[in-house]
């Protein structure tokens, strides 16, 4: 092969390559953008949709309860601060994970519920995944349900969107694989009989009929981890938030599912 052609074919395929790696690298257009719902079989769809079908409204019931209990030496409620969590929590989840400008960093509505009882009911925090914790977080993200995805992207919070998206590209465990090997790059194909989804957090916490019953989306992510044989992250690790936070920017403008059905 003459030398000129052989360089002008390596220039094409080098630059073929990076518009493939660029591709991958995209975000999924906003008009292309699919809860997992929508993935789901249509009994997996019916459960959810039936509220005395659906189990993790059983959760939201126990979060209503909670939400009217009083708490610690002075037996306050969150109902005493707050209200009606019908009208003073409508659209409060579909903006979390949220920046806590006391604490320089984001925190998920689990997180924002702890903290609440430590400083306003004087009482210790809810260990994460714990029942009351996931269903107080049930309760009041069910206030949200149909509310569009919103979280804050200021100059204050894009930082920590930026960390949570270079964790969501970058290869991990014996596996090598990054998230968005799967959930942007295979939407829609198959792994392992199952739907690829595009991994947006609509719907957490979600009734999870392989786990029979209800869960946080830290949960998942560790799950997930797991799956790509990576070193997990502990539930206090900073790096969740972020990474949390990223999905549900990814997921700005989709709707609030919560409690949300999958297999």
């Amino acid at each position: 092969m003459k030398p000129l052609l052989a360089t002008a074919l390596a220039s094409f395929a080098a630059g073929a390559a990076l518009a493939s790696i660029l591709a991958a690298a995209a975000d999924i257009p906003a008009g292309e953008r699919r809860s997992g719902y929508e993935f789901m079989s249509s009994d997996t769809r019916a459960m959810q949709d039936d509220e005395a079908a659906n189990p993790g409204v059983l959760a939201v019931l126990d979060g209503e309860a909670l939400w009217q209990r009083g708490e610690g030496a002075a037996g306050k409620t969150c109902a005493g601060c707050h209200g009606d969590a019908r009208v003073s929590m409508k659209g409060v989840a579909a903006r979390y994970p949220a920046l806590d400008r006391a604490l320089g960093q984001p925190i998920d509505l689990e997180q924002r519920i702890d903290r609440c009882r430590t400083e306003h009911q004087q009482v210790a925090p809810l260990p994460f995944e714990s029942g009351e914790l996931l269903a107080l977080t049930a309760y009041v993200a069910h206030q949200s349900k149909g509310q569009p995805i919103a979280v804050a992207d200021d100059p204050q919070t894009r930082p920590f969107i930026n960390t949570g998206r270079e964790i969501f590209e970058r290869r991990q465990g014996q596996l090598n694989l990054s998230c968005a090997q799967c959930h942007e790059d295979n939407w829609g194909r198959r792994l392992g009989g199952a739907p690829i989804p595009q991994a947006h957090p609509t719907g957490y916490p979600i009734y999870r009929l392989e786990w029979q019953g209800l869960g946080s989306l830290r949960r998942r992510l560790r799950n997930c981890l797991i799956g790509m044989r990576a070193e997990t992250y502990s539930n206090d690790a900073l790096d969740i938030v972020d990474l949390e936070l990223y999905l549900a920017w990814r997921a700005r403008g989709l709707a609030v599912e919560t409690p949300a059905v999958r297999p």
